[in-house]
């Protein structure tokens, strides 16, 4: 088959996994099977074989967390400059190589993880080709300095006009109040350090944190055991073995509440309420995450947005989150209102977490929460490509091998006491922070 007719069959492959939805829903509690490779890398492997693909991803623990305090952005240039030239391969030659062989690679970046994640056809002509392009890269991107510079200057750019726009302002502000000094506190990139990066720095960072023995790999798909085996030793085989340890501290406590109020000329006011939250692998996430799909994160039958938007109509959005990550990742309220609303929108808010963390869900509310979030579960898992984020997330966090399988099990068995205690524990409402960027109050700073 002549390379050209790739596109097409690349479309029937994908044509094919969504005629097969619903099938790869009633499979899809497949059993994940785990080992090391010979330098220490961790991979988690499910093998499905119904459709002609596979995807595979390698990560570290090399997010914007494990930036120097002096240096934001390395971590993310580290990242996004990986497949812009790599062992002598220019930018246009790896996307044409990939275009040809119709594969998918992906950069994935956040604050505790940095990686690459690939999806192509399984067949060994084009799989191959995939797979020792994803090596190249992983193990010696090339950083070429009129690369680095040209995305350097583009990047400094876009930031400049983010920096004007409220959400950007008042989400900096809550990252750093909520979190000081401690790595989550920093942003993927700031202005005033872009200039102080150098190429030698991505260099450095790669080789210090893109090591063997901390990766993770994840592979779902139509290969076998043994050939699973044979990809993640080439992917890691040019890795170096890492040094000392990648864990994250804990984030200070808040020991008060602490409100910040910046002038903006917005229409709106953005608003954030928060706090530092829970770690991914916290005995408490079940009871957390049904809680919170309860208070604020199960849209229109949300707590918030029922007191915020449909008894007031003083958002048209209000929501609440946690962000459960390495070390405790934020629990964000979110929303924006008119100016001179914008007091009567936070007092709302306060109020109603007061309320929810004092006496918890009624059982009716825990009820339709398990319903919903437990219904939902097979859109989770409907595909290749959900499954492997799973994969990845199972072993990054290291959480259990039947994760999917307990899921469900999990959600059914907590009872309104247990949310209520899970909150209490977790959340002050009297030590918070609250950002709010553009209002008319008159006592705001």
């Amino acid at each position: 088959m002549a390379i050209k007719s790739f596109p097409l069959v690349l479309f029937r492959c994908v044509a094919l996994l969504s005629a097969l939805l619903f099938a790869q829903a009633a499979q899809a509690i497949l059993p994940i099977e785990h080992w090391r490779t010979a330098n220490g890398a961790k991979v988690y492997f499910v093998a499905n074989r119904g459709l002609p693909m596979v995807d595979v991803s390698v990560e570290f623990p090399a997010g914007s967390a494990f930036d120097l305090p002096s240096k934001p952005g390395v971590a993310a240039l580290t990242n996004s400059l990986m497949r812009l030239g790599a062992q002598g391969l220019a930018e246009d030659e790896i996307e044409r190589r990939l275009a040809d062989i119709g594969a998918v690679l992906n950069n994935r970046f956040d604050s505790d993880r940095n990686g690459l994640t690939l999806r192509t056809l399984s067949d060994p002509r084009w799989r191959d080709e995939a797979l020792q392009l994803m090596t190249r890269i992983l193990a010696a991107p090339d950083y070429p300095q009129p690369v680095f510079e040209r995305e350097r200057s583009r990047l400094l750019a876009g930031l400049k006009e983010s920096e004007r726009l409220p959400a950007t302002q008042a989400s900096r502000e809550f990252q750093r109040a909520v979190f000081g000094d401690h790595p989550y506190g920093r942003r993927a990139y700031e202005i005033e350090a872009l200039d102080r990066i150098t190429r030698d720095d991505l260099v450095a960072f790669h080789r210090n944190f893109f090591v063997a023995d901390r990766a993770v790999v994840a592979i779902m798909g139509d290969v076998t055991r043994a050939q699973a085996e044979a990809i993640a030793e080439q992917l890691t085989r040019g890795l170096p073995r890492g040094k000392g340890s990648a864990a994250l501290p804990d984030p200070a406590p808040l020991m008060k509440g602490i409100e910040r109020f910046v002038p903006h000329p917005a229409s709106q006011s953005h608003i954030y309420v928060g706090a530092p939250g829970i770690k991914r692998s916290d005995p408490d996430f079940f009871a957390i995450f049904v809680g919170n799909h309860i208070l604020g994160g199960g849209g229109f039958v949300s707590r918030i947005t029922e007191e915020v938007r449909q008894k007031r109509g003083l958002a048209y959005s209000a929501y609440s989150t946690f962000s459960p990550t390495l070390s405790a990742g934020p629990f964000t309220i979110g929303m924006q209102t008119q100016r001179d609303q914008a007091q009567e929108a936070l007092a709302v808010v306060r109020k109603t977490l007061r309320e929810f963390v004092a006496n918890g869900p009624t059982e009716k509310e825990l009820t339709a929460a398990k319903q919903n979030i437990i219904g939902g579960f097979p859109m989770r898992i409907d595909s290749n490509r959900k499954i492997h984020d799973y994969l990845g997330m199972i072993g990054f966090y290291d959480l259990p091998l039947n994760y999917l399988e307990t899921f469900v099990p999990q959600v059914q068995r907590l009872t309104v006491a247990e949310v209520k205690a899970a909150f209490a524990r977790r959340i002050d409402p009297e030590r918070m922070v609250t950002v709010v960027v553009a209002t008319d109050d008159a006592t705001a700073p």
